[in-house]
C-alpha cells in the first residue's frame, strides 16, 4: 500500500478533542433520528446496534476515552427516545443494560484494535522513510562523487528525512558547539567520523536516530571511505605501473641509444691516434667522430625535453609567433644527411599569427620532419597550413609505408619505435615530445595513416579573435 492509500484512520496526525466531542454528538443524534423511520420495518429495540457506528468511529480516530463517552451517549439516548418507558432513563428491561455493555466494549475494543493498527502503519511509515533515506544517501556516497564533496548532500537530507533543524556528516575530529549534539560513527579503519545534529532532540527522536539510522549511517559511510582509499590505491598503481614501463623503457634506451654512439665515439677516437693514419682516414674518422656526439646530444636534449614535459615544468612564453616562420626555422636546424629528402612547404597567404611559445614549436616541426624524413621512403614530404573554422590547421605529410592501424594508438606513447628499428634508427621520443610541447601551448595533434600511401601529422592552433589576429604581411614573406 502507498502512502496515498493509507486509511484516514490509521494515520498518526494530530486529532482535535473538542472536532471529537462535535463529531460523537452529530453520529449520536443522527443515530437517533435514523432509528424513528426504521422502527416501521423492525423491533426498535434491535435497531440499537445501530449506535455501534458511531462508536466504533469515535473509538476508532478519537480514542478509548472519547470512544467510551460515545457509547455511553448512545446508549443514554436509545433509552430516552426508544425505549419503554420513553422520556426518562429508567431500563425497565434488564436486557438493556446488555446494550450499554455491548457498546462500552465495542469502544474498547474498537480503540484498542485502531490503536494497534496506527502504531504499526506509523512504525511501518518510519521504516519506508528510513530505507528510503538510506537508498537516497548510498547513491550520494557512493554514487561516484568524492566523500567530501557528497558529505554536505547526505547532510541535507538527512535533515529533511527526519525533520531536523540542521544535520551535518564530519569526517575526521568534529568540532561542534553546545547547541548541537555530537553523535560518533564507527566507521572501521577508515578512519573517524561524527553526527552533528541539534542538541534540543526529543528522546523519541534521539533514540530513532541512534538505533535506527546510524548504524545505516555508519555502514555507507564506511562503503564509501573504503572505496576513495581503493581508488586512491588503484591511482596509485597505476603510476607506479606507467613508472617502472617508462623507467624500463629508459634503460633500455640508455643501454642501446647511448652506449651506441658512446662506443662509436671511443673507437674512432683511440682510432684517430694511430700514428699510420693517412689524412683522409683521419678526417672520416673525425666526421664519425662529430656525428655521434652530435646524436648523443640530440639524445640527451630529448630526454630533457620528456623529463621536463612529464613533471609539468616546461612551460611555454607565449607571445605573438608566424607559423610560416616556425617551419622556415625547422627546416633550416634539420640535419641535412638524409639523402637530400626534399620539403616542399604549401602555405595559405594571409595565415593569422597564433600565441605560442616559437622555440617550442620549433622543436615541434623540427621532430615531425624528421620522423617524416625518415619514413618517406626517399619520396618528398609535405607541409601544408591553411585557416579553418577559427584555427589554423598544420599537416606534416609523408609517402611512406605507413603505421598499422592497431599502432597508431601508441604513436605518441615515449619509446615507441618504428617496426624496422635497424633501418630508422631513434629512441621513440619525438613524437611523445611533439604531443606534449603541443598540448602545452594549446593545440591538437593527431595522427592518420594508411598502409602503403603514407602517413599525416595534422596540427591545430585557436586562433586570436579580433584584433588580435595579426595577419603576417606576404610581401614580409
Amino acid at each position: 500500500m502507498n502512502r496515498r492509500s493509507e486509511s484516514l484512520l490509521l494515520r498518526d496526525a494530530p486529532r482535535s478533542p473538542a472536532l471529537g466531542v462535535l463529531v460523537a454528538g452529530v453520529a449520536v443524534a443522527a443515530t437517533t433520528l435514523a432509528i424513528h423511520p426504521l422502527g416501521a420495518v423492525a423491533p426498535k429495540v434491535s435497531l440499537g446496534v445501530i449506535y455501534l457506528l458511531a462508536v466504533l468511529l469515535i473509538s476508532t480516530y478519537w480514542g478509548l476515552g472519547l470512544g467510551l463517552l460515545t457509547a455511553v451517549a448512545g446508549a443514554a439516548t436509545f433509552n430516552w427516545f426508544h425505549i419503554e418507558p420513553t422520556g426518562r432513563f429508567h431500563v425497565a428491561d434488564s436486557q438493556n443494560w446488555v446494550v450499554l455493555g455491548v457498546f462500552l466494549a465495542a469502544a474498547a475494543i474498537a480503540s484498542t484494535v485502531a490503536g494497534v493498527a496506527r502504531a504499526r502503519a506509523t512504525e511501518a511509515q518510519r521504516r519506508r522513510e528510513e530505507a528510503d533515506l538510506t537508498a537516497a544517501m548510498a547513491r550520494t556516497l557512493l554514487g561516484g562523487a568524492s566523500v567530501d564533496d557528497a558529505l554536505p548532500r547526505a547532510s541535507r537530507q538527512l535533515a529533511s528525512a527526519l525533520g531536523l533543524r540542521f544535520a551535518s556528516i564530519e569526517t575526521g575530529v568534529a568540532e561542534h558547539d553546545g547547541e548541537s549534539l555530537s553523535i560518533p560513527l564507527h566507521v572501521g579503519a577508515a578512519g573517524s567520523a561524527a553526527l552533528l545534529v541539534p542538541g534540543d532532540l526529543d528522546e523519541g527522536a534521539r533514540q530513532r536516530l541512534t538505533e535506527r539510522v546510524v548504524p545505516s549511517l555508519e555502514a555507507l559511510l564506511a562503503a564509501a571511505l573504503d572505496r576513495e582509499r581503493l581508488q586512491r590505491e588503484v591511482v596509485e598503481t597505476q603510476a607506479l605501473r606507467h613508472s617502472d614501463v617508462l623507467k624500463t623503457a629508459l634503460l633500455r634506451a640508455v643501454s642501446h641509444d647511448l652506449r651506441t654512439p658512446l662506443t662509436t665515439i671511443m673507437a674512432a677516437g683511440d682510432a684517430v691516434r694511430s700514428p699510420t693514419l693517412g689524412p683522409a682516414d683521419r678526417e672520416e674518422l673525425a666526421s664519425m667522430i662529430v656525428g655521434e656526439a652530435a646524436r648523443l646530444s640530440h639524445l640527451v636534449e630529448q630526454l630533457l625535453d620528456l623529463s621536463r614535459l612529464q613533471a609539468g615544468s616546461a612551460e611555454p612564453r607565449r607571445d605573438w609567433c608566424s607559423l610560416e616562420e616556425i617551419v622556415a626555422s625547422a627546416v633550416e636546424h634539420l640535419d641535412q644527411g638524409d639523402g637530400g629528402i626534399p620539403i616542399e612547404i604549401a602555405i595559405d597567404g594571409g595565415l593569422p599569427f597564433i600565441e605560442a611559445d616559437a622555440a617550442q614549436l620549433e622543436r615541434v616541426f623540427v621532430n615531425l620532419l624528421d620522423n617524416a624524413r625518415r619514413f618517406s621512403g626517399g619520396r618528398p614530404v609535405e607541409v601544408q597550413a591553411e585557416e579553418a573554422d577559427g584555427r589554423v590547421a598544420v599537416r606534416v605529410i609523408d609517402q611512406g609505408a605507413g603505421i598499422r592501424e592497431e599502432l597508431l594508438p601508441h604513436v605518441f606513447e615515449p619509446f615507441r619505435r618504428g617496426e624496422d628499428e635497424s633501418e630508422h634508427a631513434g629512441a621513440g621520443l619525438g613524437l611523445a615530445i611533439v604531443k606534449g610541447l603541443v598540448d602545452a601551448n594549446g593545440g591538437r595533434v593527431r595522427v592518420e595513416s594508411q598502409l602503403g600511401r603514407g602517413t599525416v601529422f595534422s596540427l591545430e592552433f585557436p586562433v586570436p579573435a579580433g584584433d588580435a589576429r595579426r595577419p603576417v604581411d606576404a610581401s614580409a614573406r
